[in-house]
């Protein structure tokens, strides 16, 4: 029976059998019995599926994972610790030492850092690109030693919207998949495996917990990329893997292929897991995940247009706003909501912005963005500190540009606090 998103939310990944807890466990363990040292080898030699060391599978995680694979629509998921390594994750699954990749400069200021500088430090090479340039411009970036292509639904901070379907031809064309960090969308407001993106990541930290309880992330295969058919691009896959005994991904594994090698050599390598309380704290938060979000972009829609009319505002960006830019590309990749993150800018001095923020009542100023609570944050000042003036432009980072996050109190409330602390500017 093919079921809604809705239901995906609160009854995906766990199916409890006769006498087992209505709600999902917490499998606090490090470790699992077996009975035979045979049968804790065909484990180890992936021939058999089961669990033996959290490191690796953890029934907590995997319920979790399943239900966000569920709601993406992909056929196999990985949780990692937090949204950061599964953006390394994703893309260290498929490039090594003297490989290169292209993505959207305008993302997350902690991505381009893990892009532009740590992976360098790995023999990994960046372009950053800008998504608005022309697609010839774009293609000449792309080199036979290209792994893959990323952006962002919706970037953060700055908000601006992801031609998922463009970028995701332009990489086929060159034989690379497409990588799309959806974590501000959600799968509530827009599915990128239906526009042709390949491996989707996420930081459950953000809507998909939607409380600030816990620090996560997700990567989601579509199985939809032939990496046989690219073979010498991804030796990693189509290779006998001797850590393994010569066993070869995409033979034995078909579409499971890059997840299965993203936890057999990385998180056994790397072990970049989420704790299972962390995961049930998660789970908590998708079950209500299709209820929040329409709460989320009703209330930005509503502060955003009030933004746009509010003489102290020098400018706003929110593609659900009717001349915003990404407006078009919002109504055919988001048509029922975007995410409850503005960008925008105020009238006067970085210091009067950073007064106005000081000023405010219940909308606090945190590091974290997109959960039920308003709060506030100026990028450069913070988020993207560790970028130079240069690379801020390069980012759509503007000196001026606050991400103001609206969360789900009454809208009412939120408008008069800005106003307020507009007031006292």
């Amino acid at each position: 029976m093919k079921k809604n998103l809705e239901t995906l939310c609160v009854q995906a990944g766990w199916t409890p059998k006769k006498g087992e807890p209505r709600v999902l466990p917490i499998y606090q363990s490090t470790t699992f019995k077996y009975e035979t040292s045979e049968q804790m080898a065909r484990l180890f030699d992936l021939e058999e599926a089961g669990y033996f060391y959290t490191r690796l599978a953890n029934p907590t995680n995997d319920a979790v994972a399943s239900k966000i694979n569920a709601l993406e629509g992909g056929v196999g998921c990985v949780l990692t610790s937090s949204g950061q390594a599964a953006n390394f994750y994703a893309v260290f699954n498929i490039c090594g030492a003297g490989d290169h990749f292209i993505t959207s400069n305008t993302i997350y200021g902690g991505t381009y850092n893990l892009f532009g500088v740590t992976l360098k430090k790995l023999g990994i090479e960046c372009t950053f690109v800008d998504p608005e340039w022309d697609d010839e411009r774009i293609e000449a970036e792309f080199r036979p030693n290209t792994k893959c292509f990323f952006g962002e639904t919706i970037s953060n901070p700055g908000g601006n919207v992801f031609d998922i379907e463009r970028f995701a031809k332009m990489a086929h064309k060159h034989g690379v998949p497409l990588i799309v960090d959806n974590t501000f969308a959600t799968p509530i407001n827009c599915r990128p495996f239906e526009w042709g993106c390949d491996i989707v990541t996420h930081s459950t930290t953000k809507y998909m917990d939607g409380h600030a309880t816990q620090v996560g992330g997700a990567v989601v295969d579509s199985g939809n990329f032939d990496w046989d058919a690219y073979a010498e691009k991804f030796p990693g896959l189509t290779t006998p893997d001797e850590s393994y005994h010569g066993l070869t991904y995409t033979k034995t594994f078909g579409k499971q292929a890059y997840i299965t090698k993203l936890v057999s050599q990385l998180m056994r390598d790397l072990g970049s897991i989420p704790a299972p309380q962390n995961s049930f704290l998660l789970n908590l938060g998708l079950e209500t995940l299709h209820l929040r979000m329409p709460r989320h972009c009703e209330n930005a829609q509503r502060v955003a247009e009030w933004l746009e009319k509010n003489e102290k505002v020098a400018w706003v960006n929110y593609c659900g706003l009717k001349g915003n830019k990404y407006y078009d590309l919002a109504q055919k990749y988001l048509p029922n909501g975007s995410c409850g993150v503005i960008a925008f800018g105020l009238k006067g001095s970085k210091e009067e912005a950073i007064r106005f923020m000081d000023n405010l009542d219940f909308i606090a100023i945190v590091t974290h963005v997109a959960d039920a609570r308003t709060c506030v944050l100026h990028p450069a000042s913070h988020t993207h500190r560790q970028l130079s003036d240069e690379q801020l432009l390069e980012a759509g980072v503007r000196p001026d540009l606050i991400r103001l996050s609206v969360g789900i109190e009454n809208c009412d409330d939120i408008i008069a606090d800005l106003e307020q602390a507009m007031k006292k500017m």
